[in-house]
Protein backbone atom coordinates (compact mmCIF):
# COMPACT_ATOMS: atom_id res chain seq x y z
CA UNK A 1 0.00 0.00 0.00
CA UNK A 2 1.54 3.78 -0.62
CA UNK A 3 0.79 4.39 2.77
CA UNK A 4 4.02 2.17 3.90
CA UNK A 5 6.25 3.73 1.63
CA UNK A 6 7.57 6.23 3.84
CA UNK A 7 7.95 4.19 6.81
CA UNK A 8 11.26 3.03 6.49
CA UNK A 9 13.79 1.70 9.59
CA UNK A 10 15.07 5.67 9.69
CA UNK A 11 11.59 7.20 9.71
CA UNK A 12 10.94 4.83 12.78
CA UNK A 13 13.86 5.39 14.31
CA UNK A 14 13.79 9.25 14.48
CA UNK A 15 10.47 9.16 15.21
CA UNK A 16 11.47 7.02 18.56
CA UNK A 17 15.13 9.21 19.09
CA UNK A 18 12.75 12.38 18.76
CA UNK A 19 9.88 10.95 21.48
CA UNK A 20 12.77 10.13 23.78
CA UNK A 21 14.51 13.48 23.86
CA UNK A 22 11.68 15.47 23.96
CA UNK A 23 10.39 13.33 26.96
CA UNK A 24 13.93 14.14 28.50
CA UNK A 25 13.52 17.88 28.03
CA UNK A 26 10.11 17.81 29.37
CA UNK A 27 11.51 16.02 31.96
CA UNK A 28 14.02 18.51 32.80
CA UNK A 29 12.10 21.78 34.44
CA UNK A 30 12.35 24.90 32.62
CA UNK A 31 13.29 23.17 29.07
CA UNK A 32 10.14 22.72 26.99
CA UNK A 33 8.91 20.74 23.97
CA UNK A 34 9.12 23.94 21.67
CA UNK A 35 12.80 24.35 23.15
CA UNK A 36 13.28 20.44 21.69
CA UNK A 37 11.69 21.64 18.44
CA UNK A 38 13.67 24.54 17.78
CA UNK A 39 16.95 23.51 18.82
CA UNK A 40 16.57 20.46 16.27
CA UNK A 41 14.76 21.69 13.54
CA UNK A 42 18.24 23.10 11.99
CA UNK A 43 18.64 19.53 11.45
CA UNK A 44 15.85 18.71 9.41
CA UNK A 45 17.15 19.94 6.41
CA UNK A 46 19.07 17.26 5.42
CA UNK A 47 16.80 14.32 6.63
CA UNK A 48 13.98 15.12 4.30
CA UNK A 49 10.25 16.26 4.69
CA UNK A 50 8.96 13.18 5.81
CA UNK A 51 12.03 12.20 8.53
CA UNK A 52 12.12 15.67 9.42
CA UNK A 53 8.56 15.81 10.40
CA UNK A 54 8.52 12.16 11.81
CA UNK A 55 11.89 13.80 14.11
CA UNK A 56 9.89 17.26 15.19
CA UNK A 57 6.35 15.57 15.85
CA UNK A 58 8.40 13.19 18.03
CA UNK A 59 10.10 15.97 19.83
CA UNK A 60 6.23 17.49 20.40
CA UNK A 61 4.45 14.52 21.76
CA UNK A 62 7.17 13.42 23.83
CA UNK A 63 8.51 17.14 25.13
CA UNK A 64 4.57 17.41 25.75
CA UNK A 65 4.32 14.11 28.05
CA UNK A 66 7.82 14.64 29.59
CA UNK A 67 6.82 17.28 31.83
CA UNK A 68 4.83 14.66 33.77
CA UNK A 69 7.91 13.38 35.42
CA UNK A 70 9.39 16.49 37.86
CA UNK A 71 5.85 17.19 37.66
CA UNK A 72 5.02 14.73 39.81
CA UNK A 73 8.13 13.76 41.75
CA UNK A 74 8.88 17.02 42.50
CA UNK A 75 6.08 19.09 42.68
CA UNK A 76 7.46 21.50 39.85
CA UNK A 77 5.93 21.18 36.08
CA UNK A 78 8.19 20.18 33.84
CA UNK A 79 6.39 22.30 31.49
CA UNK A 80 4.00 24.90 31.41
CA UNK A 81 1.46 22.45 30.39
CA UNK A 82 1.74 20.40 33.47
CA UNK A 83 1.04 22.63 36.14
CA UNK A 84 -2.07 20.99 37.09
CA UNK A 85 -0.60 17.41 37.33
CA UNK A 86 1.56 18.90 40.34
CA UNK A 87 -1.84 19.14 42.52
CA UNK A 88 -2.17 15.89 42.70
CA UNK A 89 0.53 13.74 41.21
CA UNK A 90 2.79 15.55 43.88
CA UNK A 91 0.80 14.47 46.74
CA UNK A 92 0.40 10.95 45.44
CA UNK A 93 4.42 11.07 45.19
CA UNK A 94 4.66 11.88 49.12
CA UNK A 95 2.36 9.28 49.98
CA UNK A 96 4.60 6.88 48.05
CA UNK A 97 2.84 6.01 45.76
CA UNK A 98 4.53 8.21 42.86
CA UNK A 99 4.94 4.80 40.54
CA UNK A 100 1.11 5.17 40.45
CA UNK A 101 0.51 8.30 39.43
CA UNK A 102 3.25 8.59 37.08
CA UNK A 103 1.75 5.02 35.30
CA UNK A 104 -1.59 6.92 35.55
CA UNK A 105 -0.12 10.14 33.88
CA UNK A 106 0.97 8.29 31.02
CA UNK A 107 -1.95 6.15 30.15
CA UNK A 108 -4.03 9.37 30.19
CA UNK A 109 -1.15 11.33 27.90
CA UNK A 110 -1.55 7.85 25.73
CA UNK A 111 -5.44 8.83 25.20
CA UNK A 112 -5.64 12.49 24.73
CA UNK A 113 -2.92 12.03 22.26
CA UNK A 114 -4.71 9.35 20.31
CA UNK A 115 -8.12 10.86 20.52
CA UNK A 116 -6.74 14.21 19.21
CA UNK A 117 -5.24 12.47 16.62
CA UNK A 118 -8.49 11.32 15.51
CA UNK A 119 -9.77 14.61 15.68
CA UNK A 120 -7.39 16.45 13.40
CA UNK A 121 -7.77 13.38 11.26
CA UNK A 122 -11.12 13.71 10.83
CA UNK A 123 -11.83 17.66 11.14
CA UNK A 124 -8.80 19.05 9.26
CA UNK A 125 -9.76 17.78 5.27
CA UNK A 126 -13.28 19.36 5.80
CA UNK A 127 -11.92 22.60 7.26
CA UNK A 128 -9.42 22.55 4.38
CA UNK A 129 -11.67 21.61 1.97
CA UNK A 130 -13.63 24.53 3.18
CA UNK A 131 -11.46 26.98 3.63
CA UNK A 132 -10.70 26.30 -0.43
CA UNK A 133 -13.44 28.44 -1.48
CA UNK A 134 -12.43 31.52 0.73
CA UNK A 135 -11.07 34.63 -1.02
CA UNK A 136 -8.45 36.86 0.05
CA UNK A 137 -10.75 39.21 1.85
CA UNK A 138 -12.05 36.01 4.15
CA UNK A 139 -8.13 35.07 4.49
CA UNK A 140 -7.29 38.26 5.82
CA UNK A 141 -9.92 38.20 8.17
CA UNK A 142 -8.90 34.33 9.76
CA UNK A 143 -5.59 35.85 10.43
CA UNK A 144 -6.73 38.69 12.15
CA UNK A 145 -9.44 36.78 14.15
CA UNK A 146 -6.07 34.68 15.06
CA UNK A 147 -3.97 37.46 16.48
CA UNK A 148 -7.56 38.62 18.38
CA UNK A 149 -7.98 35.49 20.08
CA UNK A 150 -4.60 34.90 21.21
CA UNK A 151 -4.64 38.93 22.15
CA UNK A 152 -8.00 37.80 24.08
CA UNK A 153 -6.60 35.23 25.94
CA UNK A 154 -3.58 36.41 27.03
CA UNK A 155 -2.66 37.62 30.42
CA UNK A 156 -3.15 41.56 29.37
CA UNK A 157 -4.95 41.81 26.08
CA UNK A 158 -3.88 45.31 25.05
CA UNK A 159 -0.39 43.86 25.77
CA UNK A 160 -1.60 41.07 23.97
CA UNK A 161 -3.15 42.75 20.82
CA UNK A 162 0.35 45.20 20.57
CA UNK A 163 2.35 42.08 20.94
CA UNK A 164 0.51 40.34 17.64
CA UNK A 165 1.03 43.59 15.98
CA UNK A 166 4.45 44.31 16.69
CA UNK A 167 5.18 40.88 15.16
CA UNK A 168 3.67 41.84 12.21
CA UNK A 169 5.42 44.95 12.05
CA UNK A 170 9.03 43.05 12.32
CA UNK A 171 8.17 40.44 9.53
CA UNK A 172 7.46 43.48 7.19
CA UNK A 173 11.41 44.61 7.57
CA UNK A 174 13.26 44.38 4.47
CA UNK A 175 12.17 44.71 0.33
CA UNK A 176 8.58 44.57 -0.18
CA UNK A 177 8.92 42.02 -2.99
CA UNK A 178 7.57 42.28 -6.48
CA UNK A 179 6.53 38.52 -6.59
CA UNK A 180 4.47 38.91 -3.95
CA UNK A 181 3.05 42.20 -5.84
CA UNK A 182 5.34 44.50 -3.92
CA UNK A 183 7.27 47.65 -5.52
CA UNK A 184 10.37 46.37 -4.90
CA UNK A 185 11.51 49.33 -2.39
CA UNK A 186 12.80 48.90 0.93
CA UNK A 187 10.89 49.65 3.81
CA UNK A 188 11.19 49.73 7.61
CA UNK A 189 15.14 49.21 7.34
CA UNK A 190 17.29 51.48 10.28
CA UNK A 191 19.64 53.48 8.49
CA UNK A 192 22.76 51.90 7.76
CA UNK A 193 20.88 48.05 7.69
CA UNK A 194 20.01 47.80 4.51
CA UNK A 195 22.83 45.20 3.46
CA UNK A 196 21.49 42.63 6.57
CA UNK A 197 18.13 43.56 6.16
CA UNK A 198 17.30 43.65 2.54
CA UNK A 199 15.71 40.14 3.01
CA UNK A 200 14.42 40.49 6.65
CA UNK A 201 14.31 38.64 9.64
CA UNK A 202 14.95 35.04 8.45
CA UNK A 203 12.36 33.09 10.37
CA UNK A 204 14.12 29.90 11.41
CA UNK A 205 17.35 32.17 13.62
CA UNK A 206 13.97 34.16 15.23
CA UNK A 207 12.26 31.21 16.34
CA UNK A 208 15.58 29.69 17.57
CA UNK A 209 16.43 32.45 19.43
CA UNK A 210 13.06 33.06 21.10
CA UNK A 211 12.32 29.82 22.10
CA UNK A 212 16.26 28.26 22.63
CA UNK A 213 18.35 31.31 23.96
CA UNK A 214 15.55 33.19 25.44
CA UNK A 215 14.97 29.75 27.80
CA UNK A 216 18.84 29.55 28.47
CA UNK A 217 18.94 33.75 29.50
CA UNK A 218 16.19 33.23 31.91
CA UNK A 219 17.73 30.27 33.95
CA UNK A 220 20.85 32.06 33.78
CA UNK A 221 19.47 35.41 35.22
CA UNK A 222 17.84 32.82 38.20
CA UNK A 223 20.85 30.86 39.19
CA UNK A 224 22.11 27.01 37.23
CA UNK A 225 21.39 24.56 40.38
CA UNK A 226 23.36 21.79 40.76
CA UNK A 227 20.12 19.56 40.32
CA UNK A 228 18.16 17.44 42.50
CA UNK A 229 19.20 15.32 44.52
CA UNK A 230 18.54 11.23 43.59
CA UNK A 231 16.92 10.99 47.01
CA UNK A 232 14.20 13.28 45.83
CA UNK A 233 12.93 11.32 43.17
CA UNK A 234 12.47 8.49 44.37
CA UNK A 235 8.85 6.87 42.34
CA UNK A 236 7.76 4.86 45.77
CA UNK A 237 6.68 1.42 46.38
CA UNK A 238 4.12 1.71 48.73
CA UNK A 239 1.64 1.60 46.01
CA UNK A 240 2.05 -0.55 42.41
CA UNK A 241 -0.03 0.55 39.87
CA UNK A 242 -3.47 -1.23 39.32
CA UNK A 243 -5.96 -0.54 36.09
CA UNK A 244 -8.89 -0.50 38.55
CA UNK A 245 -7.98 3.04 39.34
CA UNK A 246 -9.68 4.14 35.85
CA UNK A 247 -12.69 2.46 37.01
CA UNK A 248 -15.06 5.23 36.44
CA UNK A 249 -12.65 7.65 34.38
CA UNK A 250 -13.46 6.85 31.56
CA UNK A 251 -15.53 10.38 31.09
CA UNK A 252 -13.05 12.43 32.41
CA UNK A 253 -10.62 10.91 29.75
CA UNK A 254 -12.75 11.45 27.00
CA UNK A 255 -14.05 15.11 28.31
CA UNK A 256 -10.39 16.29 28.79
CA UNK A 257 -8.82 14.94 25.90
CA UNK A 258 -11.68 17.02 23.84
CA UNK A 259 -11.24 20.13 26.23
CA UNK A 260 -7.99 19.37 25.42
CA UNK A 261 -8.37 19.10 21.38
CA UNK A 262 -10.62 22.23 20.87
CA UNK A 263 -8.57 24.53 22.89
CA UNK A 264 -5.05 23.16 20.45
CA UNK A 265 -7.82 24.17 17.59
CA UNK A 266 -7.79 27.90 18.86
CA UNK A 267 -4.56 29.63 17.83
CA UNK A 268 -1.87 30.14 20.28
CA UNK A 269 -3.65 29.47 23.97
CA UNK A 270 -1.08 26.78 24.70
CA UNK A 271 -0.97 23.72 27.07
CA UNK A 272 -1.55 25.11 29.98
CA UNK A 273 -5.01 26.56 29.59
CA UNK A 274 -6.09 23.15 28.13
CA UNK A 275 -4.96 21.14 31.44
CA UNK A 276 -6.40 23.85 33.83
CA UNK A 277 -9.33 23.55 31.80
CA UNK A 278 -9.73 19.76 31.61
CA UNK A 279 -8.35 19.98 35.49
CA UNK A 280 -11.40 22.25 36.34
CA UNK A 281 -14.08 20.81 34.63
CA UNK A 282 -13.39 17.05 35.79
CA UNK A 283 -13.06 18.72 39.82
CA UNK A 284 -16.82 20.65 38.99
CA UNK A 285 -18.06 17.55 37.92
CA UNK A 286 -16.72 14.68 40.59
CA UNK A 287 -18.75 13.77 43.53
CA UNK A 288 -15.97 13.98 45.89
CA UNK A 289 -14.28 17.89 44.29
CA UNK A 290 -12.55 18.28 47.52
CA UNK A 291 -10.25 15.21 47.30
CA UNK A 292 -8.88 17.32 44.49
CA UNK A 293 -5.62 18.78 45.47
CA UNK A 294 -4.91 15.99 47.77
CA UNK A 295 -3.48 13.11 45.75
CA UNK A 296 -6.85 12.19 43.61
CA UNK A 297 -5.57 10.28 40.86
CA UNK A 298 -8.77 11.76 38.97
CA UNK A 299 -6.74 15.45 38.72
CA UNK A 300 -3.83 13.63 37.43
CA UNK A 301 -5.81 11.96 34.16
CA UNK A 302 -7.77 15.51 33.53
CA UNK A 303 -4.26 17.36 33.47
CA UNK A 304 -2.60 14.67 31.41
CA UNK A 305 -5.52 14.25 29.14
CA UNK A 306 -5.92 17.50 28.54
CA UNK A 307 -2.85 18.62 27.94
CA UNK A 308 -1.69 15.66 25.31
CA UNK A 309 -5.12 16.49 23.51
CA UNK A 310 -3.55 19.73 22.61
CA UNK A 311 -0.81 18.19 20.03
CA UNK A 312 -3.34 16.67 17.47
CA UNK A 313 -5.71 19.83 18.33
CA UNK A 314 -3.14 22.30 17.84
CA UNK A 315 -2.42 21.30 14.33
CA UNK A 316 -5.49 21.04 12.69
CA UNK A 317 -5.66 24.94 12.33
CA UNK A 318 -1.80 24.56 10.78
CA UNK A 319 -2.28 21.83 8.06
CA UNK A 320 -5.97 23.56 6.90
CA UNK A 321 -5.81 26.94 7.55
CA UNK A 322 -1.63 27.51 7.66
CA UNK A 323 -2.24 29.22 10.99
CA UNK A 324 -0.33 27.72 14.07
CA UNK A 325 -2.57 26.16 16.43
CA UNK A 326 0.38 27.21 19.33
CA UNK A 327 4.41 28.01 19.57
CA UNK A 328 5.26 24.63 18.92
CA UNK A 329 3.18 23.94 15.87
CA UNK A 330 4.57 27.37 14.63
CA UNK A 331 7.73 25.94 14.79
CA UNK A 332 6.71 23.18 12.73
CA UNK A 333 6.19 26.26 10.06
CA UNK A 334 9.86 26.46 9.69
CA UNK A 335 9.84 22.64 8.84
CA UNK A 336 7.68 22.85 5.50
CA UNK A 337 9.55 26.06 4.85
CA UNK A 338 13.08 24.48 4.70
CA UNK A 339 11.39 21.93 2.10
CA UNK A 340 9.58 24.46 0.19
CA UNK A 341 5.92 23.98 0.95
CA UNK A 342 3.28 26.32 2.08
CA UNK A 343 1.01 25.31 4.59
CA UNK A 344 -2.48 26.09 4.02
CA UNK A 345 -5.99 24.89 2.56
CA UNK A 346 -4.67 23.19 -0.26
CA UNK A 347 -1.64 21.51 1.55
CA UNK A 348 -3.75 17.95 2.50
CA UNK A 349 -5.29 17.73 -1.70
CA UNK A 350 -1.71 18.86 -3.04
CA UNK A 351 0.77 17.10 -0.48
CA UNK A 352 -1.85 13.72 0.05
CA UNK A 353 1.66 11.67 1.09
CA UNK A 354 2.81 14.18 3.44
CA UNK A 355 -0.28 14.27 5.34
CA UNK A 356 -0.54 10.35 5.24
CA UNK A 357 2.90 10.77 7.27
CA UNK A 358 1.83 13.01 9.46
CA UNK A 359 -0.72 11.15 10.41
CA UNK A 360 1.50 7.83 11.34
CA UNK A 361 3.81 9.84 12.71
CA UNK A 362 2.00 11.06 15.42
CA UNK A 363 0.38 7.33 15.96
CA UNK A 364 3.58 6.06 16.66
CA UNK A 365 5.09 8.71 18.55
CA UNK A 366 2.37 8.30 20.92
CA UNK A 367 3.01 4.48 20.93
CA UNK A 368 6.84 5.59 21.33
CA UNK A 369 6.21 7.80 23.88
CA UNK A 370 3.61 5.17 25.88
CA UNK A 371 6.45 2.95 25.38
CA UNK A 372 9.17 4.18 26.83
CA UNK A 373 7.64 5.57 29.70
CA UNK A 374 5.58 3.54 31.03
CA UNK A 375 8.12 0.28 30.95
CA UNK A 376 11.43 2.83 31.77
CA UNK A 377 9.43 5.29 34.00
CA UNK A 378 12.10 4.15 37.20
CA UNK A 379 15.42 5.09 34.65
CA UNK A 380 13.43 7.78 32.62
CA UNK A 381 12.75 9.23 36.06
CA UNK A 382 16.57 9.94 36.57
CA UNK A 383 16.42 12.33 33.82
CA UNK A 384 15.68 15.06 36.45
CA UNK A 385 18.33 15.15 38.36
CA UNK A 386 20.98 16.06 35.39
CA UNK A 387 22.43 19.55 36.14
CA UNK A 388 21.47 22.63 33.93
CA UNK A 389 25.22 23.45 33.82
CA UNK A 390 25.94 20.73 31.46
CA UNK A 391 23.37 20.43 29.77
CA UNK A 392 23.05 24.00 28.51
CA UNK A 393 26.02 25.25 26.97
CA UNK A 394 25.66 22.12 24.72
CA UNK A 395 22.28 23.26 23.93
CA UNK A 396 23.55 27.22 23.20
CA UNK A 397 25.93 25.56 20.79
CA UNK A 398 23.78 23.76 19.28
CA UNK A 399 21.45 26.92 18.52
CA UNK A 400 24.42 28.65 17.09
CA UNK A 401 25.72 25.86 14.64
CA UNK A 402 21.96 25.39 13.72
CA UNK A 403 21.37 29.59 13.13
CA UNK A 404 24.75 29.67 11.12
CA UNK A 405 23.70 26.70 8.86
CA UNK A 406 20.18 27.10 8.38
CA UNK A 407 21.02 29.86 5.25
CA UNK A 408 24.13 28.04 3.97
CA UNK A 409 26.65 29.97 6.52
CA UNK A 410 25.32 33.99 7.06
CA UNK A 411 26.59 35.23 10.29
CA UNK A 412 23.89 37.65 10.48
CA UNK A 413 21.69 34.72 10.82
CA UNK A 414 23.66 34.29 14.10
CA UNK A 415 23.23 37.79 14.77
CA UNK A 416 19.22 37.84 14.62
CA UNK A 417 19.68 34.36 16.64
CA UNK A 418 21.21 37.29 19.42
CA UNK A 419 18.77 39.97 18.78
CA UNK A 420 16.15 37.96 19.38
CA UNK A 421 17.01 35.58 22.15
CA UNK A 422 17.56 38.69 24.05
CA UNK A 423 14.27 40.45 22.90
CA UNK A 424 12.82 37.07 24.47
CA UNK A 425 14.50 37.68 27.97
CA UNK A 426 13.66 41.04 27.88
CA UNK A 427 10.24 40.33 26.71
CA UNK A 428 9.48 38.71 29.59
CA UNK A 429 10.19 41.93 32.33
CA UNK A 430 8.19 44.34 30.39
CA UNK A 431 5.09 41.97 29.75
CA UNK A 432 5.45 41.42 25.61
CA UNK A 433 3.47 38.50 25.10
CA UNK A 434 5.75 35.55 22.64
CA UNK A 435 3.06 33.66 21.25
CA UNK A 436 1.22 36.70 19.54
CA UNK A 437 4.57 38.19 18.52
CA UNK A 438 5.71 35.14 16.70
CA UNK A 439 2.36 34.06 15.47
CA UNK A 440 2.59 37.83 14.13
CA UNK A 441 5.75 37.75 12.74
CA UNK A 442 5.00 34.30 11.05
CA UNK A 443 1.40 35.74 9.52
CA UNK A 444 2.56 39.09 8.81
CA UNK A 445 3.72 38.99 5.22
CA UNK A 446 0.64 36.80 4.74
CA UNK A 447 -2.07 39.27 6.16
CA UNK A 448 -0.21 42.15 3.82
CA UNK A 449 -0.20 39.99 0.93
CA UNK A 450 -4.14 39.14 1.28
CA UNK A 451 -5.15 43.31 2.52
CA UNK A 452 -3.17 44.65 -0.74
CA UNK A 453 -5.07 41.85 -3.00
CA UNK A 454 -8.46 42.70 -1.64
CA UNK A 455 -7.96 46.05 -2.31
CA UNK A 456 -6.62 45.96 -5.63
CA UNK A 457 -9.62 43.57 -6.08
CA UNK A 458 -12.62 45.59 -5.00
CA UNK A 459 -11.08 49.03 -4.14
CA UNK A 460 -13.06 49.65 -1.23
CA UNK A 461 -12.50 49.03 2.57
CA UNK A 462 -16.74 48.00 2.95
CA UNK A 463 -15.22 44.58 0.73
CA UNK A 464 -14.04 43.24 4.23
CA UNK A 465 -17.06 43.79 6.11
CA UNK A 466 -19.42 42.97 2.40
CA UNK A 467 -17.65 40.25 1.21
CA UNK A 468 -19.78 37.26 1.88
CA UNK A 469 -21.78 35.50 5.33
CA UNK A 470 -17.90 34.17 5.84
CA UNK A 471 -16.54 37.50 6.59
CA UNK A 472 -19.51 38.41 8.47
CA UNK A 473 -19.06 35.55 10.73
CA UNK A 474 -15.92 35.98 11.24
CA UNK A 475 -16.52 39.99 12.39
CA UNK A 476 -18.85 38.39 15.00
CA UNK A 477 -15.82 36.21 16.15
CA UNK A 478 -13.77 38.67 16.50
CA UNK A 479 -15.99 40.90 18.48
CA UNK A 480 -16.67 38.39 20.29
CA UNK A 481 -13.71 37.17 21.60
CA UNK A 482 -12.84 41.15 22.41
CA UNK A 483 -15.83 41.36 24.27
CA UNK A 484 -15.07 38.06 26.26
CA UNK A 485 -11.40 39.43 26.78
CA UNK A 486 -12.68 42.44 28.20
CA UNK A 487 -15.60 40.52 30.85
CA UNK A 488 -12.89 38.24 31.71
CA UNK A 489 -10.65 41.67 32.69
CA UNK A 490 -13.21 43.24 34.81
CA UNK A 491 -14.20 40.24 36.38
CA UNK A 492 -10.56 39.36 37.67
CA UNK A 493 -9.73 43.06 38.45
CA UNK A 494 -13.00 42.80 40.24
CA UNK A 495 -11.98 39.76 42.33
CA UNK A 496 -8.61 41.39 42.72
CA UNK A 497 -10.47 44.68 44.18
CA UNK A 498 -13.17 42.27 47.08
CA UNK A 499 -9.60 40.40 47.83
CA UNK A 500 -8.14 43.67 48.94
Amino acid sequence: MAIFEFITPMYVFLIFAGTLIGIIFGAIPGMTATMAVAVCLPLTYSLGLDNGLALLLGLYVGGISGGLVPAILLGIPGTPSSITTCFDGYPLAQRGEGEKALRVGIIASLVGGIISLAALFFFAPALAEFAIKFSYVEKFLIILFALTVMAALSDDMLMGIFSGFLGIFVSLIGVYDVTNGGNGEFRLIPPGTAYWLEGGFSLLPVLIGLFGLATILEAAEAGMPKGQSLKDIEVGEHSRFRWSVFKGQIVNLIRSSGIGTFVGILPGVGGSAASILAYTAAKTASKDPDSFGKGNPAGVIASESGNNGLTGGAMVPLLSLGIPGDATTALLIGAFTLQGIQVGPLFIGNNPGTWDSIIVAMLLANIAMFAIMYFAIRWLALVVAIPKHILFPVILMMCVIGAYTINYGIMFDVWTLLIFGVFGWLAGKIGIEIAPFIIGFILGPAAEIYFVKSLESFGTLSVFFTKSWIAVLLWVLIAGSVAGSIMLARRKSSMKGAQG
